[in-house]
């Protein structure tokens, strides 16, 4: 029993989790190269690199965990903000709208980082094992949170990012690396919005569920009163708990996904930005103009050339 103890703490030391952190920073660096991201073949793996400060960038994050092996990160979510770094993950439970930005980084200690997309069939099922105890109170945070970067969770990160060197192993070995990481999540305090989540018929679940609809059908009118039908709750209910995960309204919700696509769809495809206004679901270009420049900072075309200066699409991309 002493000598289980004392393997578990020399597991978690700082020295471990130091060694083990400027591992995950080597690998990625060698990884990336002078890329600034990477989709790689392992299903829901990001790597990204950044050599410089990054300007504020609007984007939505996916159900995700964010470890950053080197260097620090900025996101806010409807006022609040989170900083994480080399000794916090970013955890992400349901989509949302953010406004990020990498607040440390240099050429001479780039900032390195992987973002693992978290499938909640694969959450459930780990849920649904027996051994995995239910954390003593449940979660009252948004569905983001940080966490703390143990040891444990870093040697899962390496050994899932080392599948990279064998592209044979991926399909066998990646799901059950991907399960380690969200096992350690869910062991840990934070991992209580994400089990609450995925737990059929909890409120978290239920609330879940409208904003997956809000999020795939950004373009329609929305109606509270179907949208509580839908989550299978009354109106003043869902909105507190939308609110709870999300720190902002249904209706401000999707007004972030509306202004966020125009964007890309201007950037991406050319559209101008009346097009783009009424692909989203506008149905008056002012009226889009003077919110998109209340969000943004300048108006939409102005916007978009900005971003389609160097640097400016990279960055707008990033995770």
């Amino acid at each position: 029993m002493h000598m289980n103890n004392r393997m578990e703490d020399g597991a978690q030391s700082p020295d471990r989790v130091c060694e083990l952190r400027a591992a995950l920073a080597g690998k990625i660096a060698c990884f990336m190269g002078s890329e600034e991201k990477r989709v790689t073949e392992i299903p829901g793996l990001i790597l990204v690199r950044r050599t410089s400060l990054g300007s504020p960038v609007c984007g939505a994050y996916e159900p995700s965990v964010a470890v950053i092996a080197q260097g620090r990160k900025q996101v806010d979510l409807a006022g609040t903000t989170f900083i994480y770094d080399e000794s916090r993950y970013l955890l992400t439970s349901v989509d949302l709208p953010i406004v990020s930005r990498v607040i440390e980084a240099s050429e001479e200690a780039p900032f390195l980082a992987m973002a693992l997309k978290l499938e909640m069939p694969v959450v459930r099922e780990l849920l649904s094992r027996e051994e995995l105890p239910a954390p003593e109170a449940q979660s009252d945070n948004p569905a983001m949170a940080t966490g703390e970067v143990t040891a444990e969770l870093l040697d899962a990160c390496c050994r899932l990012v080392d599948l990279l060197d064998a592209p044979r192993d991926i399909p066998f070995l990646s799901g059950l690396v991907q399960r380690e990481i969200i096992y350690r999540i869910l062991r840990g305090p934070e991992g209580a919005r994400l089990r609450a989540i995925a737990t059929l018929g909890d409120q978290s679940h239920r609330t879940a569920k409208a904003i997956a609809w809000i999020r795939a059908n950004y373009a329609k009118p929305l109606r509270v009163e179907d949208l509580a039908d839908l989550a299978g709750m009354g109106v003043s209910t869902l909105h507190h708990h939308f609110r709870a995960l999300t720190a902002m309204s249904p209706l401000q919700y999707q007004k972030q996904f509306r202004l966020q696509t125009a964007r890309e769809r201007m950037l991406l495809d050319g559209m101008d930005a009346a097009s783009a206004a009424f692909a989203v679901g506008y149905e008056s270009a002012s009226q889009f103009n003077r919110e998109y420049s209340r969000f943004f900072g300048q108006p939409p075309m102005r916007d978009v050339r900005a971003l389609r200066l160097p640097g400016g699409v990279a960055e707008a991309a990033g995770k």
